[in-house]
């Protein structure tokens, strides 16, 4: 059997001896942390609109870090005074999200690459089951062959959900280019999808603890989804 990526440690960092293609944004200090704490505090999440807020600026900050490893065109812009060398975007990704919790966080995506076509997939888990299943009832998406796509969640659990997206989205075509994106992750998350997905590249705000019995991130955030639009039946 392989090593595991991550081996949870209560007593070390989660983010210490990360693989390569983990980028772990609370690693360091930045105005990140701080939405990230607030999406944590119970008293906080009272605020959906707050909570939903924060997802969205957690999205524009891991869209700004992932632009860093896309291509660029240089160009010549005009000023009203002159002309300026640049480097635009040479073309946008595919995002793609998993509803409901993933709206805020795909807006935030949205909100920098707003050039971007979107992929939207309604896939959950199976409540009552001894093991985690997924359902994937409906999925929408662009042709994806040669394109980067970011296919984005806001918690990465058990990993299974984004997993089974992900391959479903294959028969609109081959990606280029893989980015996973999540706000909190559990390490057993972590660790399937890098390992079910090897050609992607994930992004995380946090690395938890553990998954709990119910397979819930510990010490996570609660429902993500129920925070950012209310408790369903």
């Amino acid at each position: 059997m392989d090593a595991p990526l991550i081996t949870p440690d209560p007593t070390a960092p989660a983010t210490a001896a990360l693989p390569e293609r983990l980028h772990v944004i609370s690693a360091t200090p930045s105005i990140a942390n701080h939405f990230l704490a607030e999406l944590r505090d119970v008293d906080i999440q009272k605020d959906s609109l707050r909570f939903r807020r924060n997802l969205q600026r957690l999205g524009e900050i891991i869209a700004c870090r992932i632009s860093a490893q896309l291509s660029y065109t240089p160009q010549v812009v005009r000023t009203p005074l002159g002309e300026a060398a640049s480097q635009l975007l040479r073309d946008f990704p595919v995002l793609a999200t998993v509803l409901r919790a993933g709206l805020p966080f795909h807006q935030g995506f949205l909100n920098y690459f707003d050039q971007s076509p979107s992929a939207f997939a309604a896939a959950y888990r199976i409540e009552g089951t001894a093991q985690v299943q997924v359902q994937l009832d409906y999925l929408s998406a662009p042709r994806l062959d040669e394109r980067v796509l970011v296919l984005v969640d806001p918690m990465l659990a058990t990993g299974k959900s984004l997993v089974q997206t992900y391959r479903a989205m294959l028969r609109f075509g081959t990606p280029r280019q893989v980015h996973i994106a999540a706000v909190i992750a559990s390490p057993e998350g972590v660790e399937y999808v890098m390992r079910e997905i090897p050609e992607a590249t994930l992004w995380v705000a946090a690395v938890d603890e553990k998954l709990n019995e119910q397979a819930y991130i510990i010490p996570g955030l609660g429902d993500a989804g129920d925070l950012a639009f209310g408790s369903k039946i």
